[in-house]
């Protein structure tokens, strides 16, 4: 049986990920130094603390994509219209705002692909939330589990 003392911990693992906002790395600090102090307590709180470490990573190695991806593109739109081949410096140097570039919108959409992923990723928090304050276990979508 879950009792409440249990089920807040649990929700305070998956809550704790907010701490990225105030403490560096700590949407990953948080959910570890919770769950590795009340795992063998409770298997309720091993499984809501491996799927919220578990998650984050997963989130972490997206982010990683998804940054790798959008930042040749952004280079690529930003040094369009240098000649380095002839390069007198920046006196001659312009930019067209009138025609944007093909890859300013593969770069835009990648940003809103981050956008909308950051958003989702808040409402998956939440709910998970949720859902362990109510005693049930969790699973996030996309995750890929790092830790079994």
């Amino acid at each position: 049986m879950i009792d409440n003392h249990q089920k807040n911990i649990a929700t305070f693992i998956h809550l704790s990920t907010f701490t990225r906002f105030f403490i560096p790395f700590g949407n990953f600090l948080g959910p570890l130094v919770l769950w590795m102090s009340n795992k063998e307590k409770s298997e309720f709180v091993d499984r809501h603390g491996k799927q919220a470490i578990n998650f984050q990573i997963s989130i972490l190695l997206y982010a990683i994509i998804i940054g790798t991806l959008t930042i040749p593109f952004f280079i690529f739109n930003v040094f369009d219209g240098i000649d380095f081949i002839n390069f007198n410096g920046f006196y001659d140097f312009h930019i067209n705002i009138g025609k944007p570039s093909p890859l300013l919108y593969i770069t835009g959409g990648l940003g809103m692909l981050a956008f909308v992923g950051f958003l989702l990723e808040m409402v998956f928090i939440i709910k998970a939330s949720l859902t362990a304050k109510e005693g049930e276990p969790y699973d996030y979508p996309l995750t890929i589990k790092f830790i079994k």
